[in-house]
């Protein structure tokens, strides 16, 4: 197993601290065990379990600093990792920008693990196939799914007295559904800590539904259409604005959050005031580990709150540079949301387009973040409250801020990729042109 409990974790990683010689000495250590099916053309291909275990040696002589990584932790092994690293790091360039490693430091109860994740059987595994395979070839459609399950630790302890530890279980699984004319497509997506909360039935009928009702689109003329993002759509596109909370970037002038002139947009309003997002790695339904790579503790942070920017992320030299304290970067995003059901938004829209998903995004200017990319699997028009007809994907060009400026209503959060973001139904979102692509 490579899975170690809190004190066997501790207990390799002070006797691979004993062999230390150097200025300041660093290790980590990791371990998975994890589980997986693949299935295509109806039909299970691969299947699987992995099991891995690795510890990262850094050793710091001075701002010099060498790595080295192992896989083997008998006492000459751990000897000899150790040793290595500081060879590199006597080979090794100044680092200008070294800190030292951290002291002790005190982290909230993580809420990562759960047993019945851990405890995932090849049959369970077998059985999501087959929750996917036998009603995509009743409906005449054709599904290529994946899923998989991991359990896993990670640890931390450094010559400074810092020691953390975090067990943790995950569950992902996507399917594609085509329907066996060629003109269909449906895809959903589900990740989750704890298994007792997927229901591989009920996620699989949705990407079914969905590439039965696209069946033979027709093409509309791009322009400013409302639409109806589904939480899949947006997190490309939020995440890309998550990733502009850079206090560095911005102080530099490199971000959409950077002034003209000089300055940041902290504190300034720059969405719709109904917009509040915030990172908590205790949320019971997107939770993570209370500490990150540097060994920070993570809390409770507000990011955006009534569409005022109310933190950046400062890194540990560039808060020493600043005169301020550190503030990690947020490892979730947890955006509020309404009470409108999916079916509730559709019932509102007088002429609109729904969105399953956006793919293949890329920057087009990161001054105002805008981006560009195509939708996919399950785009729809809207009509007097009703679906009226599938609709050919296009592509769009549309910044995350000037969306969150056109908000008109938002519906119920759902967990995407880690995350908690709603439903949202958006005016005057653009498309530029279509695409033949199902």
């Amino acid at each position: 197993m490579a899975i170690y409990t809190k004190e066997e974790a501790r207990r390799i990683m002070e006797k691979a601290l004993s062999f230390s010689t150097a200025d300041a000495c660093e290790i980590n250590l990791y371990g998975s065990e994890s589980g997986n099916i693949r299935y295509a053309r109806n039909t299970v291909s691969t299947s699987g379990h992995r099991s891995n275990q690795t510890l990262v040696v850094q050793s710091n002589f001075g701002k010099k600093s060498g790595t080295a990584t192992i896989d083997e932790f008998d006492d000459t092994s751990l000897e000899k990792v150790v040793k290595r690293a500081e060879e590199l790091a006597k080979l090794s360039p100044e680092n200008p920008e070294f800190m030292a490693p951290l002291g002790p430091q005190k982290y909230a109860k993580s809420v990562t693990y759960n047993e019945a994740t851990a405890n995932i059987t090849p049959e369970f595994r077998a059985e999501v196939a087959n929750s996917s395979i036998g009603p995509a070839a009743a409906k005449d459609v054709t599904a290529a799914g994946f899923f998989n399950d991991s359990a896993g630790f990670s640890a931390m302890m450094n010559s400074s007295g810092l020691f953390a530890y975090n067990k943790s279980t995950s569950a992902d699984f996507t399917v594609t559904m085509r329907t066996n004319d060629g003109t269909g497509s449906g895809w959903v997506t589900r990740d989750l800590n704890d298994i007792s909360k997927f229901d591989a039935v009920e996620a699989s009928n949705v990407a079914i539904d969905k590439a039965v009702m696209s069946r033979e689109a027709k093409a509309i003329e791009p322009g400013k259409y409302t639409v109806i993002l589904e939480p899949a759509a947006s997190i490309g596109l939020l995440n890309n604005m998550f990733g502009s909370f850079n206090a560095r970037r911005a102080d530099e002038g490199r971000s959409f959050m950077s002034k003209e002139g000089g300055g940041t947009k902290l504190g300034e309003k720059i969405v719709d005031e109904r917009i509040n997002i915030w990172s908590d790695p205790q949320h019971p339904d997107v939770p993570t580990s209370t500490w990150n790579g540097a060994g920070q503790p993570l809390k409770k942070m507000n990011w955006i709150e009534n569409g005022v920017v109310k933190n950046l992320a400062y890194g540990r030299f560039w808060a020493k540079e600043k005169g301020v304290d550190p503030v990690p970067f947020p490892s979730n995003g947890i955006m509020d949301g309404g009470d409108a059901s999916l079916e509730d938004l559709i019932k509102s829209t007088k002429k609109g387009i729904l969105v399953t998903r956006l793919w293949y995004i890329r920057g087009v200017d990161p001054q105002t973040l805008l981006y560009t990319g195509l939708t996919r699997d399950g785009t729809f028009y809207i009509e007097n409250g009703k679906i009226k007809y599938p609709v050919k994907n296009f592509r769009f060009n549309e910044s995350p801020i000037i969306m969150l400026n056109n908000l008109e209503t938002l519906g119920k959060q759902v967990r995407i990729d880690g995350n908690l973001i709603p439903y949202m139904k958006i005016r005057d979102f653009t498309f530029t042109s279509l695409s033949d692509a199902v």
